[in-house]
Formats: structure tokens, C-alpha cells, sequence
């Protein structure tokens, strides 16, 4: 089934050029079907982009969805336009009457800042509240993860003494998580960022479970006991070239840090392969089907 999308939305065109299945609000509204409404917090500069890598990923799936895209409304994007935040995002003063069955909050390139100094930290603290009861299960990536965990479970993030930037192996800690279905014993997935998180804190949270983690690149998902709350790490929704063009923006920096196990012979010179898509469309599809679809209430009241 499809994802139901605005007709102008840029990422339409990319869904469909891959022959994903996506429609139109008219032709939804045709359907005698009861769609899963997904509300997305997008914070990452290059929303267009964004919104694609997920929409790829939610789309890949037998349940028909509708989107709802949020913005900050306390801090303003420099890198997406006025005209397509406008057309496409609402901001939570909007929609905090709502339920919705599922919810992503996105990573943000500001790790270098402590949670308390984010300009709309006040404003993402109130969403991630009124999630607990107004959404089935969220799931936070990235610096999303660790606000997360800072928030809900009190465990905190800490500075990396290089930059955590890859493509690396991770373990399944649990196999009989849900979440986990069909992932092999060892899979590949992306990171990019500043900071960890402690994971011997995470094993000892009562509330938590460590679902997957790296030897290299520390705890990777992470799960509430209740499953309301799922945490991962790293970017399993990043494209093929992302952290390619990562790497060239740092070395315009002068930062050198090229990402591990990347590259084919740790070459920058030769061109990348996705060896984590499998694993991206599995999780999504495993989030969506266990823990938004078969948790949420036919009509909520």
C-alpha cells in the first residue's frame, strides 16, 4: 500500500522514479481504509533530502500512511526554503490536539552544543512529553536518539576524541526483539557524529534494552521496555553517497576524517556501495508493522 504525499512535495518525484507506491490526498480519501498517520520532526538542515531518505523507507510497506511533516517553530532553517517549510511543514501549536500512531524525530547536526543550549530544546522537550501519550512509539535517530535518551532516561551524551564516521558492524543483542526480525547476526550500518552515549548506563536502565550495538561505534538501537521510545545511533536511512559528500564538506574545513570501511580499498576516489539497505527497509518495516500498526488503537479516544 502507499504512503499518501502533497502532489507538489519534491520527494514525490524521487518515490516515484523508484516505483514506489505513493498517491495523492484525493485518491486516499477514495479508499474505505484506515491509514496510519505518522508525524515526522524533521531537524536536519537539507529537509528536501531528509524527507526522502525516510519517505523511501516508510513507503516500503503492505500499510497505507498519511504524513505529517513538523518544524521547529523556534528556530528557523537556513537551508530549506521559506516557501516549501510553508507549503509542507506545520509547527506543534497545530497539531498537539492530535493522536498520532507513529513518530520520527530526526538527528541535527549541533552535538557540539549541550542539549540545554539547543535554541528549541524547550520547544522539542514539550513534543517529546506529549508524545508519551498523544503517539504509539517514536523513533529518534541519531542526536534525536540521545536527546531522547537524555530526556526520557536521563542518561546523557559525551564528546567522541575523533569524529564516529562509517560504515561499520553491528551485533543483534537480542533476538527476539521484534524490532529484529529477519536481521542477520551481524549487519552494516552507517554513523556519523560527535558523540556516544555510555552503553554500560543503557544495559543498567532498568526502562531500556540494548537491541544492537558495535564494537567500534558503541550502542547502536535501543529499545524502552514498553516500546514507546526506539532509539538508533547511526543513519540506516542515509543514500549510497551521503557520507561521501560529508567527507568532502569536512575537508573544505581542513577536517580530515575520512569514514571507515566506506569506501571500496579506502579509496575517496572510488565510488561507494550501499551495503545497508536491506537492513534500513527491514527496521522501518518492523517499526511500522510491530510497534505502530499492531499497538495502535483502531480509533483513538
Amino acid at each position: 500500500m502507499p504512503i499518501t504525499l502533497p502532489k507538489k512535495l519534491p520527494a514525490r518525484e524521487v518515490l516515484e522514479a523508484e516505483n514506489i507506491f505513493v498517491m495523492d490526498d484525493y485518491r486516499a480519501m477514495q479508499q474505505d481504509i484506515r491509514p496510519l498517520n505518522i508525524l515526522i520532526l524533521n531537524l536536519m538542515p537539507e529537509k528536501e533530502r531528509t524527507e526522502a531518505q525516510l519517505l523511501r523507507l516508510i513507503g516500503n510497506t503492505p500499510l497505507q500512511i498519511n504524513i505529517t511533516f513538523l518544524k521547529t517553530a523556534t528556530h528557523v532553517s537556513k537551508n530549506t526554503s521559506k516557501y516549501h517549510l510553508d507549503q509542507f511543514y506545520t509547527i506543534f501549536s497545530e497539531i498537539k490536539h492530535r493522536k498520532f500512531d507513529g513518530m520520527i524525530i530526526t538527528g541535527a547536526p549541533i552535538e557540539h552544543l549541550s542539549f540545554e543550549d539547543v535554541n528549541y530544546w524547550q520547544e522539542l522537550t514539550e513534543i517529546m512529553d506529549w508524545s508519551k501519550t498523544n503517539v504509539t512509539s517514536t523513533l529518534h535517530i541519531c542526536w534525536g536518539a540521545q536527546a531522547a535518551l537524555y530526556y526520557h532516561f536521563g542518561i546523557g551524551k559525551f564528546e567522541l576524541p575523533a569524529k564516529c564516521t562509517g560504515v561499520f558492524t553491528h551485533k543483534v543483542n537480542d533476538r527476539t526483539e521484534k524490532l529484529l526480525r529477519g536481521f542477520d547476526d551481524e549487519f552494516l550500518a552507517p554513523h556519523s557524529r560527535y558523540t556516544d552515549v555510555s552503553q554500560a548506563e543503557i544495559i543498567d536502565h532498568p526502562e531500556l534494552k540494548l537491541l544492537s550495538y558495535s564494537e567500534e561505534a558503541g550502542p547502536f538501537i535501543v529499545s524502552a521496555n514498553n516500546g514507546k521510545q526506539i532509539m538508533v545511533t547511526g543513519h540506516l536511512e542515509y543514500d549510497t553517497g551521503t557520507l561521501a559528500e560529508e567527507y568532502q564538506r569536512d575537508l573544505q574545513k581542513g577536517l580530515l576524517v575520512k569514514p571507515k570501511h566506506y569506501f571500496p580499498n579506502d579509496n575517496p576516489e572510488e565510488m561507494p556501495l550501499n551495503r545497508w539497505r536491506s537492513h534500513a527497509h527491514l527496521l522501518f518495516s518492523n517499526w511500522l508493522n510491530y510497534y505502530v500498526y499492531q499497538e495502535t488503537p483502531f480509533e483513538w479516544s
